[in-house]
């Protein structure tokens, strides 16, 4: 995941965290949503208070464009912030979409409790 490449301290912080979360929420892993962002941003704070009541069905991982290591996703996403991606893969922009995370988040867990 290239977006993971630089934000060794970041991630190093938060993995502890990220341990007791998994370890508690089930043996299945939870997805990852990114979060592409930067300071300030209205949008994703607004963004960030939509997803609460879901914060306990995904991991979220922030990641600040404007960081001369995230240069790649300040030049994709420097005009639609915020944006997320889902396990890795585009999954909405602008505004959080609940129906089409709800339908995301549901489809990652079917498939975890298949096997």
């Amino acid at each position: 995941m290239l977006w993971f490449q630089g934000n060794s301290m970041q991630l190093a912080r938060s993995a502890f965290g990220l341990f007791l979360r998994n370890c508690s929420a089930s043996k299945t892993t939870l997805p990852v949503l990114t979060l592409f962002t930067k300071d300030p941003c209205p949008l994703c704070d607004e963004a960030k208070e939509v997803l609460k009541p879901y914060k306990n069905r995904f991991i979220l991982q922030e990641v600040n464009i404007t960081l001369p290591e995230n240069s790649v996703w300040y030049e994709r996403y420097k005009f639609d912030i915020p944006v997320f991606h889902l396990n890795g893969q585009f999954l909405m922009m602008h505004r959080v979409n609940t129906s089409k995370l709800e339908k995301q988040l549901l489809k990652l867990e079917q498939q975890s409790t298949r096997g």
